[in-house]
């Protein structure tokens, strides 16, 4: 596979790959979800089952002429009009099938539906869960740790998501507790958690203002645990300025919005013990600013950060660490292309104004800065195939794995 820029772009036509499930499968099923979740009226309605025909049997169609980003969906990839969803680079693909979603449910249209979240309903089943409840009731034993402990658990916390419990000990995520007989998580693909450390020392020189910026990925029970490792950072002195990052508008079903982060944040402080502690200082921290939260509409574009534009990257120069969150911020950040898993990481984010680090559990085929004998163990251990020629490999996308990498 190769290393350089000439790498193959991910699209969804080879068969068994997991971007063809993608478009094959979890598209049209989402369609049908959204559908289900809400009393749409009969145009609504109509416009589902013309995307769900368009996905699944069409070609790709231009937004309507009174979209208001027609001219600016055009101008990003009006050569892929008239053409199958499946051989169009798949990140475009699953962007533009998010836009026209939204679309067809009225989001950006004047009206009753204006402004609502087709996938609110599946974030917010999942917030009020009893999971959440468990979750945070072991704050509390958390609390109780060394410090050193308390860090890496807050950071393995924000890495794992949905799979971590916030209480657990070190790397051990749902709910495991070391020398349990619960089984233990597979050791990370990648692990530079002491680079990210040594970038935000906990005792430092006073003086500056330490900034960090974090790229915020899901909502519900994924955003969370980013929540409480900024309330970490914030009260241990690792950061006097977090920024955090989400998208402008619903996206990739339950990635984060300005909304959802009130969400968690209410969910937080509503609770009691350490949880809700932490909540209030979250609720306080944004309202005196020291978290500020961002939602630029690059985060909706259909490409890479490498392509960012020049006020991000200014905002990202000033950062004393960017923290990028999630499978398809890291896509982004090294490029939706078929890397050899060998390619370094240092390179591929080269391009990025200043230190970055990528918390991901592997939802995806792409995958960067792994080194030999980390490869052959993965692949030794059993895979449904080899990304590229057919079938993907099974560590690479089951959610199983996970990585932290920094490039300071």
């Amino acid at each position: 596979m190769p290393e350089a820029d000439d790498a193959p772009v991910i699209v969804s036509s080879v068969p068994g790959s997991f971007a063809r499930s993608v478009l094959a499968e979890r598209h049209p099923a989402l369609i049908q979800q959204v559908r289900d979740a809400f009393p749409w009226p009969p145009e609504q309605r109509r416009a589902l089952d013309a995307l769900l025909a368009s996905c699944t049997e069409g070609v790709i169609e231009p937004l309507g002429p009174d979209a208001h980003d027609r001219d600016q969906w055009d101008a990003w990839g009006g050569e892929y009009m008239g053409r199958s969803w499946f051989d169009v680079p798949f990140l475009w693909s699953e962007s533009y099938f998010y836009r026209r979603l939204l679309g067809a449910t009225g989001y950006f249209a004047p009206g009753p539906w204006q402004g609502i979240d087709p996938f609110a309903p599946f974030k917010r089943a999942e917030l009020l869960g009893s999971l959440v409840d468990d979750e945070l009731a072991a704050l509390d034993a958390l609390a109780r740790r060394p410090a050193g402990e308390r860090a890496a658990a807050c950071l393995q916390g924000s890495l794992w998501g949905n799979r971590a419990d916030l209480g657990f000990a070190v790397g051990t995520p749902d709910g495991a507790r070391s020398g349990s007989a619960a089984e233990d998580p597979p050791p990370l693909v990648a692990d530079d958690s002491d680079t990210l450390w040594s970038l935000l020392p906990a005792e430092r020189s006073p003086g500056a203002v330490r900034s960090v910026q974090v790229i915020a990925d899901n909502a519900g029970r994924e955003l969370i645990p980013d929540l409480v490792l900024i309330d970490h950072l914030l009260t241990t002195g690792r950061a006097d300025e977090v920024v955090l990052h989400v998208k402008p508008y619903p996206y990739y079903v339950s990635d984060a919005t300005t909304a959802d982060v009130i969400d968690c944040a209410r969910r937080l402080a509503q609770a009691s013990g350490s949880a809700g502690e932490a909540g209030k200082r979250l609720w306080a921290a944004m309202g005196d600013g020291r978290i500020a939260v961002r939602a630029h509409s690059f985060y909706c574009a259909p490409f890479s950060y490498s392509e960012m534009p020049a006020d991000l990257r200014q905002e990202f120069s000033g950062a004393d660490l960017t923290i990028v969150k999630g499978d398809l911020n890291y896509r982004r950040l090294v490029g939706d292309r078929l890397w050899a898993p060998t390619t370094s990481f240092a390179g591929r984010t080269a391009y990025f104004p200043g230190p970055v680090a990528a918390l991901r559990t592997l939802k995806s085929d792409v995958i960067v800065g792994l080194d030999p004998l980390t490869v052959a163990r993965l692949e030794d251990a059993g895979t449904s195939g080899r990304a590229g020629d057919g079938a993907h490999q099974a560590w690479r996308t089951s959610g199983t794995h996970a990585l932290v990498q920094v490039r300071p």
